[in-house]
């Protein structure tokens, strides 16, 4: 948490803040909403939404419930729901400790890679280099990026239970991702999917659709208090 603080300070000073006030209010509300419903699971949060001056179709939210938006965001988002969207999935990764998990996770990999590299050291550069290599592949393709996919899958689903929570439509998520894959189209990605920090778009909008009825049931409970 302590270093998701000093993090975001940081970006703070390197990155524009916009001063668009009606982006900044959305944020401001969309955020508080979501914070609502998601405090009771990370209690010692210290929520901040702010908009960030960038072309980057992305936001994040760092440990300790540091939330940043980029502008370039704004044209897939479309709308309050579809930033709920956006907003509900960011907050799902600090709730689930899922950069926590990151570190953690590299700190063994690395550890590892000390341990193979002395076991290595006496033998030839050339065999010491096809064991660094190989060790780096497996490790990449065999755990981090999987990984990496099954947190933004899990973040997904909470994401989708916290906007629904928070009294926003849930099958806007669907929307949502159905417009982000045409952004994505556009961009001419073409990552495999066994190459990708995240689940193809294909992927989440199936796993979506799947998890629905739980987040409309949640949805539905919303009803006598919804804005």
């Amino acid at each position: 948490m302590q270093l998701g603080l000093a993090s975001f300070e940081q970006i703070k000073k390197g990155t524009p803040i916009s001063k668009d006030a009606a982006a900044n209010a959305l944020v401001q509300k969309v955020g508080k909403r979501i914070a609502a419903v998601a405090g009771p699971d990370m209690p010692n949060a210290k929520w901040e939404f702010v908009v960030f001056e960038s072309q980057d179709a992305n936001a994040f939210c760092l440990p300790g419930g540091k939330v940043g938006v980029y502008t370039g965001i704004f044209p897939i988002t479309k709308d309050e729901t579809g930033l709920a969207t956006v907003i509900g999935h960011e907050v799902a990764h600090a709730v689930a400790r899922h950069g926590g998990e990151r570190v953690s996770e590299a700190m063994v990999i690395q550890g590892l890679g000390n341990l193979l590299g002395a076991g290595l050291s006496k033998t030839d550069p050339a065999w010491q280099a096809v064991g660094a290599t190989a060790y780096g592949v497996t490790t990449t393709l065999g755990r981090e990026l999987p990984h990496s996919r099954t947190q933004e899958s899990e973040a997904d689903q909470i994401g989708l239970i916290y906007m629904a929570r928070a009294g926003y439509n849930p099958e806007a998520a669907v929307q949502f991702w159905q417009r982000f894959a045409a952004f994505s189209q556009q961009q001419g990605s073409s990552t495999p999917a066994f190459l990708r920090t995240h689940p193809t778009d294909e992927t989440r909008i199936q796993q979506l659709q799947e998890w629905m009825p739980q987040a409309k049931a949640e949805y539905e409970k919303t009803k006598s208090f919804r804005p």
